[in-house]
């Protein structure tokens, strides 16, 4: 594909070849083989591999608009299939022959010398300019230039820093519009544009009526670019090219196109996917509203899928996340395979994430997370555990959390995501220490109700107890030692009378004792 968008059609054929050979029936071979052979003017061929490729597979529109193109690329080089009338005198030989003229002209090519070459680039085959400038357009120009350099002796012998001359440079240019204009001669010849502009200017006349393989040619080829444009940034242009299609459709009755409904609705879609890329999201909501009410009407349940898929979108870009979850929970019964589901739970889940109801968020998430593993999808299982892990962290589940997180770090590695591991590890990292500071301030917690349970009267009560039973026995103790000492304080104040009467008979004598003799 590379080298056919270069030009190198030997490449890029060759390479084609490659990819068909262990398997014959491989569609994105039989397709680049096609438009190679395409490119190269070999209409006939192209067609045969794009009836190839559309018979292995009728649903890709590609290989349906390579057969119309082909087909319209024959008719205007040959005419019409019924202007042509074969007899078996060798009519049927033509393939054979083209084959062999191939063959002696990439001889040719490859014995021709290069400075032969350069000669005849700048003499140049004679070609009338008037048809030249029809078949290369704004291209005549730049050809126009390039010759003109040729001209210039000191500028053509000067080299680039790549080795290369400025005049091979020239001269490669030129050779691959002269190729150019040759396909396109092939392709279109003059006679056919002149044609077709007849007949595009008759198209729209109202009274003639238009044949169905004509508008299903022009709906399908303008799909196809609208498609184009959008997937290839250009929403600007998608978005125009849709109202144009639109307009036209609307202008034409439902007997030129049974399916008129449907098609509107499709185009109000397309269009307002393309507003939402350039960021109009009031018109983007407006458009897929009008899809949705034309779904309904027209009782369409895919189209009113898409509808509220896309409406579903628009709400959550613009911040209104529950008017989302509203339009994507009514879309639920509508879904039809596992890995739909799996991303419409997930965007349900992290709708609810952003309105902080974390419970509702781990409830989708683990939804999605087990959708996605009945799909085998390991991306989708890797968004739904951070999903998961996510609510349960705001839920301070940190234990969970961190069990999710492990997983999806896994699969994460699984698939070689680089930005998701690190990501996953910066989140897992803080998830681990909020687990940690969870368990430290349970036991704090712990601790502080050992403590509550804990009952301080009873000892206050039993101290206070004991120091009472102890002054009782004190004071009990103290009365008896009193009563024993007023016992014996009688029998000792008997006896002090008596000795005190005897100490004073001995203390004082009788007078006649004292004195001297």
């Amino acid at each position: 594909m590379c080298y056919l968008k270069l030009g190198d059609t030997e490449n890029s054929l060759r390479d084609a070849e490659a990819s068909l050979q262990n398997d014959k029936t491989f569609s994105k071979g039989l397709y680049q083989k096609a438009e190679t052979l395409y490119t190269m003017g070999d209409f006939e061929f192209a067609l045969v591999y794009y009836h190839r490729g559309h018979r292995l597979r009728p649903e890709l529109q590609k290989f349906r608009l390579g057969i119309q193109k082909a087909q319209e690329a024959i008719d205007n080089s040959v005419g019409s299939p019924s202007s042509v009338k074969l007899e078996n005198k060798g009519d049927l030989c033509f393939l054979s022959r083209q084959a062999e003229s191939k063959k002696v002209k990439q001889k040719l090519q490859v014995k021709a010398p290069k400075k032969d070459q350069k000669q005849q680039s700048k003499v140049g085959p004679i070609r009338n300019e008037k048809t030249e400038r029809q078949l290369l357009g704004e291209l005549y120009a730049d050809k126009a230039y390039l010759e003109k350099l040729l001209k210039d002796a000191d500028l053509i012998k000067s080299s680039t820093k790549y080795g290369m001359t400025v005049e091979d440079l020239i001269l490669g240019g030129i050779n691959y519009l002269d190729t150019r204009t040759e396909f396109w001669q092939q392709q279109k010849p003059i006679y056919a544009r002149v044609r077709d502009r007849k007949l595009m200017q008759q198209r729209w006349l109202p009274e003639r009526k238009r044949k169905p393989s004509e508008v299903a040619r022009y709906i399908l080829k303008s799909m196809e670019e609208i498609d184009m444009l959008l997937t290839s940034s250009c929403p600007e242009a998608s978005c125009k090219k849709a109202e144009h299609v639109l307009k036209t459709i609307q202008s034409w009755s439902e007997d030129e196109i049974p399916n008129k409904n449907e098609l509107i609705g499709n185009l109000y879609s397309c269009i307002g996917n393309a507003q939402i890329e350039m960021g109009q999201m009031g018109a983007a909501l407006q458009s897929h509203k009008m899809d949705l009410e034309i779904a309904r009407e027209n009782d369409l349940p895919d189209a009113v899928s898409r509808a509220l898929d896309n409406m579903g979108r628009v709400y959550a870009r613009i911040g209104k996340f529950q008017q989302a979850i509203d339009t994507w929970e009514e879309k639920i019964p509508l879904a039809k395979t596992s890995l739909e589901k799996t991303w419409l739970f997930h965007e349900i889940g992290r709708c609810y994430l952003e309105l902080d109801e974390a419970a509702e968020a781990q409830d989708y998430g683990e939804k999605s997370l087990q959708s996605a593993e009945e799909e085998g999808d390991v991306e989708w299982q890797l968004n739904a555990s951070v999903l998961v892990a996510q609510a349960q962290v705001k839920l301070q589940d940190f234990q969970s959390a961190v069990m999710n997180f492990e997983k999806a770090l896994e699969k994460a590695k699984l698939i070689h995501n680089d930005a998701a591991q690190q990501a996953i590890i910066i989140a897992l990292d803080d998830a681990n220490k909020d687990f940690i500071e969870e368990l430290r301030a349970e036991q704090r917690r712990e601790r502080l109700e050992s403590f509550r349970d804990y009952d301080y009267d009873d000892d206050y009560k039993e101290g206070e107890e004991a120091e009472n039973q102890k002054e009782r026995e004190e004071n009990k103790q103290k009365e008896t030692e009193k009563e024993e000492n007023e016992r014996n304080g009688r029998g000792e104040e008997a006896e002090g009378k008596e000795e005190t009467e005897g100490e004073k008979g001995e203390d004082y004598a009788e007078p006649h004792q004292d004195l001297p003799e």
